[in-house]
């Protein structure tokens, strides 16, 4: 995908290989060890899954799986810990098998397996050969948690056990985060009979369409002198478009690199580019893309780095543009890459299957939102005030003019009425979010909405980023992100003790006047 085009960002948490090499060992050992631990019993398999769930008769597809069980010796009856990553192939993800993930921590301390599903329309998961809207009919909320059922019910893994291990042998720990965090979520309420525990990080249950809250933990916790410069900059672009001068406005867009674009909004919505990247940063990631930006823009050729004001507007505008220039697409095409308007290119006609960018559109454009756009009239904003609704509602009908005839908006209310949105109930839910993450205001811990951390649906926020908690190393770098592991661990390991196999009555007649009585049996 060219940079620019398309005007949203995945919800996705960070993946991790299993054969990535800073392993980490939290119950001591050396780094060999570990190595090997992690890589003992790690196997790729497919599960054939129900294309309609509603429908059985319409057959199945292939659904890969990963499946790890050898963090110790896997003890028949333990708990099966299952995630899907949500909206991308689910390949690079073997790391959340292992104990340098929160996963295989709760594996390994309750002596459990571990399981990465793909979704259903990502990667290789496809019903079909292609992602035209027909094929998506089955691409629903509702169809990936019933996916999760039926594998919990159905699969056989392939180790000693392995076929008895559904949901009535042993308990299941669905855990997700960002999307497929708000999947676990959305699953422990629709499901409540499939899967004991819940670990639901970073999840944005809460589906929104104007999701202009998107960039405000950026906005709040990044650097103060980057925060206001460029608050400053997108205000003089404002001021420009606003006047009517185009003259002034292509002198603007050329010194950004961005001369061949043609569009006012899709040269304003370019400016957002550097802002996505806060989503990737971490407690450990150290220097990145982000802060290579807002250094380029405060920090000045003597070195020196400006006060908390910023530089103001006049040396933000050339800084900016300086770095614009030298890190967007190649100066011959920037025009098509950066525009969004020309519905020829294979961005919007490729329909061949692994496009995560496509599949997950299907599912912002329809039930669940997140368009990042500028911060109402009145509040300060990251993003142009030219950037509303209409410019990504306009991009959901040029990506599928078969489903849509207009621009749609997003059935928001609809998702929300159905799981329940931020105030979705559940039994056994953990809850982890972060201070820093921009989806933050899509969680429950989003300022203003008065949702309380309890027993059984406990919630704890780290100063950390997006799905932070679920990667081991970012505890040892956090005290706060390490405080949301321990307390996820312990929540989960106090409810599996408390597992029992569940019991099913029977009716059962006899004389005496006994008819309709039940007696419970233990199912085996």
């Amino acid at each position: 995908m060219c940079i620019g085009v398309g005007g949203f960002s995945a919800t996705e948490c960070a993946p991790v290989n299993a054969s990535d090499a800073d392993a980490v060992l939290v119950t001591g050992g050396s780094r060999n060890a570990t190595c090997r631990l992690q890589r003992r019993g790690v196997g790729s398999y497919t599960f054939k899954q129900l294309i309609n769930h509603n429908n059985p008769s319409l057959g199945t597809f292939d659904q890969p799986y990963w499946a790890s069980w050898e963090f110790q010796i896997y003890k028949p009856g333990g708990p099966i810990i299952l995630m899907t990553p949500g909206e991308s192939n689910a390949d690079g993800f073997t790391g959340y098998l292992t104990n340098r993930t929160v996963n295989g921590q709760i594996a390994q301390q309750e002596k459990g397996a571990a399981i990465v599903l793909e979704h259903r329309f990502f990667g290789l998961s496809n019903p079909y050969p292609d992602l035209n809207v027909a094929s998506f009919k089955y691409h629903t909320i509702q169809q990936a948690i019933d996916d999760l059922e039926y594998l919990a019910n159905n699969v056989v893994l392939p180790f000693p056990g392995g076929d008895k291990i559904s949901p009535a042998d042993a308990p299941w720990v669905l855990i997700g985060g960002s999307y497929s965090g708000a999947l676990t979520a959305f699953t422990l309420n629709n499901k409540p009979d499939v899967f004991w525990a819940g670990y639901a990080s970073s999840a944005v249950v809460e589906s929104i369409v104007d999701f202009w809250q998107y960039f405000e933990p950026e906005r709040l916790t990044m650097p103060k002198n980057c925060s206001n410069d460029i608050q400053a900059v997108i205000a003089h672009w404002d001021q420009v478009i606003a006047s009517g001068n185009t003259t002034a406005f292509d002198e603007l867009k050329t010194s950004f690199g961005m001369g061949g674009v043609v569009h006012q909004d899709d040269v304003v919505g370019t400016l957002r580019n550097p802002l996505w990247n806060w989503q990737e940063l971490s407690p450990t990631s150290g220097g990145s893309v982000f802060f290579d930006f807002c250094d380029a823009l405060e920090v000045n050729s003597a070195g020196k780095s400006a006060p908390a004001s910023g530089w103001g507007v006049e040396h933000a505008l050339s800084a900016w543009a300086n770095y614009s220039s030298s890190t967007l697409p190649g100066r011959e095409w920037r025009g098509d890459c950066l525009g969004t308007y020309n519905t020829s290119q294979s961005f919007w006609t490729d329909t061949s299957i692994d496009n995560a960018n496509r599949s997950w559109l299907w599912i912002v454009c329809n039930q669940m939102g997140f368009l990042q756009e500028s911060a109402p009239s009145g509040h300060p904003t990251l993003v142009s005030r030219l950037i509303q609704p209409i410019y990504d509602e306009r991009q959901c009908q040029q990506m599928f003019p078969a489903a849509f005839s207009s621009p749609p908006v997003p059935d928001v209310e609809k998702t929300n009425n159905a799981y329940g949105g931020f105030y979705l109930k559940a039994d056994r839910l953990f809850t982890a979010t972060g201070l820093r993450d921009p989806w933050r205001f899509a969680t429950v811990s989003a300022d203003g909405i008065d949702v309380q951390s309890a027993p059984e649906q406990p919630i704890v926020e780290s100063d950390a980023f997006h799905c932070s908690d679920l990667i081991t190393k970012n505890g040892l770098a956090d005290p706060t992100v390490l405080n949301v592991q321990t307390q996820g661990l312990k929540y989960i390991g106090e409810w599996l003790s408390t597992w029992e196999p569940p019991v099913v009555s029977v009716e059962v007649n006899v004389d005496l006047n006994f008819k309709h009585r039940a007696y419970p049996i233990p199912r085996r």
